[in-house]
């Protein structure tokens, strides 16, 4: 991540609002006011999901998003190749809800990855039938993944997640192992229902030969059932996966990297984990994020969101949807804001706001 020294930040805005730009350096990347410059787009597609992890959607799923309101596999191309070429991105990933739910996601893979000038072009997942597309995902530009997995235990996954769908989870796992896409993260949320088998998933991990990565449960479920006094934090993590591995070293390759590296019996195996919430790094925080229906979200807690699909349907070229989008970037917020007294969860639920 590049930082530049700046000055005193703006405040939280009312949505669709374009933020005030005074002071703004003389630059096309998208830099805020603390000096961050964001190069990780995350591009949430759907706000459908085969599942419904209790931590992110309600049972009966998220209010179905209009058609017409979706952005469309062109629209979704044109704003990764204006983030690529004019605003420095060199990650691009996809997300939802869940992005395989979209019938055309390797047209959007396929379309974006020609246009992305050589960034990563990479999916976040249940894995749920990702072993009956991984073929036309790679051929279409797919180079990473990552998939979310909590358990391995099959009633707490069905009970977790209100699916009983483990084995079509290991179907997608296994069909991306063998499709050669490395390294293959998992990402597992923290819960209390699942902390006894963290271990369990571990073990796991390291038997499949993938990269494990814990995070801290944030308060973005859609239930709005999250407590700070019963999530289960980083170091109560590491008192259970230290019962029975040997956990050390921890670092971080890339500072912008959420995940802090701990070496596992010692090495060379790892494993992640994000503290989002009690360990912020919002400091070195790079994403920027496209909903669903085509705002800009500068930050997950963030309710100012910028809309570029108005943009892109009312003729704007692409050097004024660039400049709104650096707008929007210029407000962003110093950091989540979890440990303050005055704390306001957004309005969005994970699901609907995208990885």
């Amino acid at each position: 991540m590049t930082s530049i020294a700046l000055g005193i930040p703006g405040i939280r805005r009312a949505p669709d609002v374009r933020p005030d730009t005074t002071g703004r350096p003389e630059t096309d990347a998208l830099i805020d006011r603390f000096g961050r410059v964001a190069r990780d787009l995350r591009v949430s597609i759907t706000e459908k999901c085969s599942l419904r992890c209790t931590y992110c959607m309600p049972e009966q799923g998220l209010p179905a998003i209009a058609r017409r309101d979706l952005l469309t596999a062109d629209e979704i191309a044109r704003l990764v190749g204006i983030g690529a070429r004019d605003l420095g991105m060199t990650d691009v990933r996809f997300t939802g809800g869940e992005p395989l739910m979209r019938a055309d996601l390797a047209e959007i893979l396929a379309k974006s990855s020609a246009v992305a000038l050589g960034a990563s072009i990479s999916l976040t997942t249940n894995g749920i039938g990702l072993d009956k597309r991984i073929d036309e995902l790679m051929a279409a530009g797919l180079t990473r993944i990552n998939v979310s997995l909590d358990t391995v235990d099959r009633d707490h996954f069905a009970r977790l997640t209100r699916r009983d769908r483990l084995p079509a989870v290991f179907a997608g796992i296994e069909a991306a192992k063998r499709a050669g896409l490395t390294p293959l993260k998992i990402n597992a949320v923290l819960m209390r229902d699942t902390l006894a088998g963290a271990a369990d998933l571990l073990a796991w991990s390291l038997e499949n030969g993938v990269r494990l990565r814990f995070i801290e449960q944030m308060p973005l479920d859609a239930d709005e059932a999250w407590a700070r006094d019963n999530m289960v934090d980083a170091a109560e993590l590491l008192d259970v996966l230290g019962s029975r591995f040997t956990l050390t070293t921890p670092h971080r390759d890339d500072p912008s990297s959420p995940a802090e590296e701990w070496l596992v019996d010692g090495g060379p195996a790892t494993v992640g984990i994000i503290a989002s919430v009690t360990r912020a790094f919002c400091a070195a925080c790079d994403r920027t994020r496209l909903t669903a229906e085509g705002t800009v979200r500068s930050c997950l807690f963030g309710d100012d969101e910028t809309d570029l699909r108005g943009l892109l349907r009312g003729g704007a070229d692409d050097a004024e949807i660039a400049d709104r989008w650096r707008a929007a970037m210029w407000g962003k917020q110093a950091g989540h804001g979890m440990a303050s007294a005055d704390f306001v969860r957004p309005t969005r639920s994970m699901g609907a706001i995208g990885g």
